[in-house]
């Protein structure tokens, strides 16, 4: 067993994706499911790990997978609003469980939440522990880690910490903001997770883990402020149901309702560690306080140095593509869309390089023209440049009031904005071949704004914005599937000769 691989679940999330280097850097030999093993691409480790393609709602996907493994984690869970999410997050970990009994595995590794089973918890918090227990069922042994919120660069609880804490000089702060939770640096759980493997007697136990500081969620936001030099003041309001709560921080930060909705309905039960089993079973782990996990973040965001982020994970585990994504990640605000084109990715390609020029921009031109007329009016460089060749592109070349940064036939276009905003915008494409000689098309915008100024240019024209990148992107992938294969093979040619 000792050169048997370790199977991770969930290595494009914020946690697996963090665990995958630190087994590696122990030695040991790690595996990685992926429903979409397109989505590893970029990762520094990828080359060091094998993939296995599967998904947990498809069990005979699961075998391969699990063929000779010794451990496997399980790093998937759901933040779907939808009314039948507890029952996939069941149906997923009774899959997974099943076909490590049927493979001989070892030991299953699991993080889940923490919480009092005996109190009234929310159906998030719930479902994290039935999940346990759902992939307990198989009879493999199970470690299952149970975690309140975990403070690290990127992560989901501290992001939306950070942006609220940042964002307002005064926090409004409902009855959730003063119920008692126990963080925990994502270090720390990197830790656990990891020395489960070297464990024999952590196999079918339930383990609380927690920092060594009890608090509360604005006594969260006020240390953080305090990290950063910030003065915020805490206003305490009777009512504010998790629905409102969702909405405002919709607005405030990146984080979308659908997800922090169940966050914050999860923040009205107290979550902190209720036994020591972990500091008995694990001594050489010395959890550490809240203040030095925001510091250790905080140097993270710094230093550009953030592995993974909350946003990374773009599919849920049903496996679905999700058209539209807002983010912010260290200080950069990234609207992503995507769409499976029924079209290759040469013909993909053909189309997004004849944008701008004579051609235009394929959906509300007349738009794009009054945006470079604003642009003239200003003195930045409007419309008025068009494009060096109709159909040729290479990076250096000017189109309307861009510049090109990245040509990949096939594969990838990066843009850079030279119109005057108050701060620096990329408009990126990149095409992903699929069965069936589809493709799929992701189109990202890239802002970083300057000072509020930038944050206001931003929102205020983010509607117009929304409707002509969905638009456009739509148009594209119609436009592809309607052009022929003689067409885009010979606007590959052309590119191949520049």
């Amino acid at each position: 067993m000792e050169n048997s691989p370790v199977l991770i679940t969930g290595a494009t999330g914020y946690i697996g994706g963090r665990l995958v280097p630190r087994l590696l850097a122990a030695g040991y030999r790690v595996r990685v499911l992926a429903r979409d093993p397109q989505r590893l691409q970029g990762r520094d480790w990828l080359q060091q790990v094998e993939v296995a393609q599967g998904d947990v709602f498809n069990p005979a996907s699961l075998h391969a997978a699990m063929q000779g493994v010794q451990a496997a984690y399980y790093l998937v869970h759901s933040m779907s609003g939808s009314a039948d999410f507890e029952h996939k997050d069941v149906l997923a970990a009774e899959n997974f469980g099943k076909a490590a009994r049927d493979n001989n595995v070892a030991q299953i590794i699991y993080l889940g939440g923490l919480g009092d089973p005996q109190a009234d918890l929310s159906r998030h918090l719930r479902s994290r522990q039935e999940t346990g227990e759902a992939l307990r069922q198989a009879g493999v042994p199970v470690t299952e880690f149970r975690a309140a919120i975990v403070v690290g660069a990127g992560s989901i609880s501290f992001e939306m910490i950070r942006y609220l804490t940042e964002r307002l000089p005064v926090m409004v702060c409902p009855r959730w903001v003063y119920t008692r939770v126990q963080p925990i640096a994502i270090d720390d759980v990197l830790a656990y997770l990891a020395t489960a493997l070297e464990t024999p007697h952590s196999r079918g136990k339930t383990i609380e883990i927690g920092g060594t500081d009890v608090m509360t969620y604005g006594e969260m936001m006020m240390g953080y402020a305090k990290a950063r030099g910030l003065t915020r003041k805490l206003l305490p309001v009777p009512v504010l149901t998790p629905r409102l709560s969702s909405y405002w921080v919709h607005i405030v930060t990146p984080i979308p309702a659908g997800i922090s909705r169940p966050l914050i309905d999860g923040l009205r039960n107290e979550v902190i560690v209720r036994e020591q089993t972990a500091r008995e079973m694990f001594p050489g782990i010395q959890p550490m306080g809240y203040q030095a996990a925001v510091e250790l973040a905080l140097a993270d965001l710094s230093a550009h140095a953030v592995e993974t982020s909350w946003s990374d994970a773009l599919v849920t585990s049903q496996g679905d593509i999700v058209p539209v994504t807002l983010t912010t990640q260290a200080g950069m605000i990234i609207e992503r869309r995507q769409l499976i084109a029924r079209a290759s990715p040469a013909q993909v390609y053909a189309v997004i390089s004849r944008l701008g020029g004579d051609t235009g921009w394929l959906y509300y031109n007349w738009a794009w023209r009054v945006r470079g007329f604003m642009d003239r009016l200003v003195g930045g460089v409007g419309l008025r440049r068009g494009r060096r060749d109709p159909v040729e592109l290479r990076p250096g070349d000017a189109v309307d009031f861009w510049r090109v940064e990245a040509a990949e036939p096939d594969r990838r276009l990066l843009l850079r904005a030279e119109m005057k905003v108050p701060g620096r915008a990329w408009l990126q494409f990149e095409i992903a071949p699929q069965p069936e000689g589809r493709s799929r098309l992701s189109q990202t915008a890239f802002f970083a704004p300057k000072g509020l100024s930038g944050l206001a240019y931003w929102y205020l024209l983010y509607p117009i914005h929304r409707v002509i990148f969905s638009g456009m992107i739509r148009k594209v992938a119609e436009r592809a599937a309607a052009m022929d294969d003689t067409s885009s093979s010979l606007n590959t040619v052309e590119q191949a000769r520049a």
